[in-house]
């Protein structure tokens, strides 16, 4: 009788064992061959999904970090390229200096984007330092600001460019209107200069100054003071005298059509 008994535990034992081995080789044939999907037994092709693909929880399927490291890695290129091209003061890099120039100075219209950005959505850009003010008049029917009082002692026609203003001895000279500063230097032939861009696509031009109180990229409420005139050429040392010229796109035009000096 307990013989008996062992021999049907082990048969038990024997039939579990030649079981859990069958259900193996079914679960390793699945593996190896597995039965087609609902859709590709009616002619669909199987749906790809990007859940557990192994991309990071919370992380976009398009995103690829080798392609995001790239992008900072040609970024951080470039800058140090154009650091490189201003460093070096070789002559055979002026046309690409003159190219970065033009594209940044010239070609992108600060102003006028800050102008589009403010009126859209009711606040300046974060990142330039603009003033929370509101404007007083439109573009396009904005009053020119007198950049200083004098009387011309140069009109626009002798060099079709700007005209040359007399007036006191470090007399203060103010913006005609608000923009951005996208020069502030020392040009030639005008020495100590400031250019702002305005929105309405124009640019205002202050030259032979003998100081400059504004910075590059910086934004000018109309009438901030910009600079002081410097000293006359003449003999009477109490005037002074500074460049004033207004351009419009590729062209300047006459300063006293827009602002009446005496």
């Amino acid at each position: 009788m307990v013989r008996s008994r062992a021999d049907e535990i082990r048969r038990r034992i024997a039939r579990r064992r030649k079981s859990k081995g069958r259900a193996d080789t079914i679960h390793q044939l699945d593996s190896m061959f597995p039965l087609p999907e609902d859709e590709e037994k009616y002619g669909f092709n199987q749906s790809i999904t990007y859940e557990g693909d192994g991309l990071d929880e919370g992380m976009h399927p398009l995103f690829r970090k080798e392609v995001f490291f790239f992008k900072i890695l040609a970024s951080a290129c470039l800058f140090l390229m154009v650091a490189i091209l201003f460093r070096n003061h070789s002559s055979a890099l002026d046309p690409a200096r003159s190219l970065v120039k033009k594209s940044m100075d010239t070609e992108f219209q600060f102003a006028t984007v800050t102008n589009w950005y403010e009126n859209k959505f009711g606040k300046p850009l974060a990142l330039l330092p603009f003033s929370e003010k509101k404007k007083a008049n439109p573009p396009s029917s904005t009053q020119y600001a007198l950049p200083a009082s004098g009387k011309v002692l140069e009109n626009f026609q002798k060099n079709g460019q700007g005209i040359m203003i007399e007036t006191g001895k470090g007399v203060q000279v103010k913006a005609m209107n608000e923009g951005i500063v996208r020069f502030s230097g020392v040009k030639a032939g005008l020495g100590k200069t400031v250019i702002i861009q305005h929105s309405d696509q124009t640019e205002s031009w202050y030259g032979n100054l003998d100081k400059v109180d504004v910075g590059l990229y910086e934004h000018i409420e109309k009438g901030k003071e910009i600079g002081t005139v410097s000293g006359s050429s003449g003999t009477d040392q109490t005037k002074g005298e500074f460049y004033f010229a207004i351009k419009k796109g590729d062209h300047f035009i006459d300063p006293i059509q827009v602002i009446r000096l005496e």
